[in-house]
């Protein structure tokens, strides 16, 4: 049995909805998440930022024994230089290829919105993948600024007048040009996923990025050698974690009774796997 954790990061607490997707699906496996608390939001920052932002993240996921890393942000997935992640000693999943999937098995119309942070949404990442599974496919972009710092922020009942306007204006487009299918490209987005059910209606699908993310990790891990026994979730935030516990449980949907640990990225050096990728990060 591989008892190795699976390591997941995120800018912020987004990526624990793919925690809890895999808890959930495979409740053996052991979990390192690190949560970069302390710089979030990345999706309005410079791709230059983002990609050190990320290779420091990867580089503290890296001091564990892990056995599989995946990047909950699609942010990072959109933004970080795929010679990166080859270089990495061990396998990477990102949000992007297994959520353009799911979108494209699941809409009938050929019509497929995608919400996602501006860097996201600029890279082009989503709209790449889905037509090159289908060049048929009429793919809508939003890009939803906002959507992080409130579900970072709390923002997150169903009834809140303040994120239901912010949905509408961001929705408005895609509900215009027709869509049966939405991408929620940050896994921050599915904490509002009633909020953004309730206005594009029953008939429009919703894809979770972070729920995809995991079942397709555990589809690689299950064609080679899973853990057993009760898995173990560790946590790290890069600030000192105050209100984790009550974030967490937003996330997660049940109480975790512990906080987080905090790391300190500026004593973690960049992995020697890095240098070997070239470029200047």
């Amino acid at each position: 049995m591989d008892t190795r954790a699976i390591g997941v990061f995120d800018s912020g607490l987004g990526g624990l909805t793919a925690v809890k997707q895999l808890h959930r699906l495979a409740p053996q496996e052991n979990v390192v998440f690190f949560g970069d608390t302390a710089r979030v939001p990345y999706g309005t920052r410079p791709a230059q930022t983002i990609v050190r932002y990320a290779l420091e993240d990867l580089s503290f996921l890296l001091t564990f024994d892990i056995k599989l890393i995946i990047a909950a942000c699609g942010t990072v997935s959109s933004t970080l230089p795929r010679r990166y992640t080859e270089a990495l000693p061990v396998p990477f999943v990102d949000v992007i290829g297994p959520t353009a999937r799911a979108a494209a098995a699941a809409t009938a119309n050929g019509k497929i919105g995608v919400l996602g942070t501006p860097a996201t949404i600029r890279s082009g990442s989503f709209v790449r993948e889905l037509e090159s599974i289908d060049s048929r496919l009429a793919v809508t972009a939003q890009a939803c600024p906002l959507f992080v710092p409130l579900v970072e922020n709390g923002y997150t009942a169903r009834d809140c007048e303040v994120t239901r306007l912010v949905a509408r204006e961001y929705l408005e487009p895609l509900m215009q040009a027709g869509v049966d299918t939405i991408i929620l490209g940050c896994t921050h987005y599915p904490i509002i996923k009633g909020v953004i059910a309730d206005i594009v209606g029953e008939k429009v699908t919703l894809i979770d990025s972070g729920r995809e993310t995991a079942r397709y990790a555990l589809e690689l891990l299950n064609k080679s050698d899973s853990c057993g026994g009760e898995g173990k979730l560790d946590f790290y935030t890069s600030d000192q974690g105050d209100g984790f516990e009550n974030s967490a449980e937003l996330f997660l949907g049940y109480s975790l009774g512990a906080g987080a640990r905090k790391a300190d990225l500026q004593r973690i050096d960049l992995h020697p796997c890095f240098g070997l990728a070239g470029g200047n990060p």
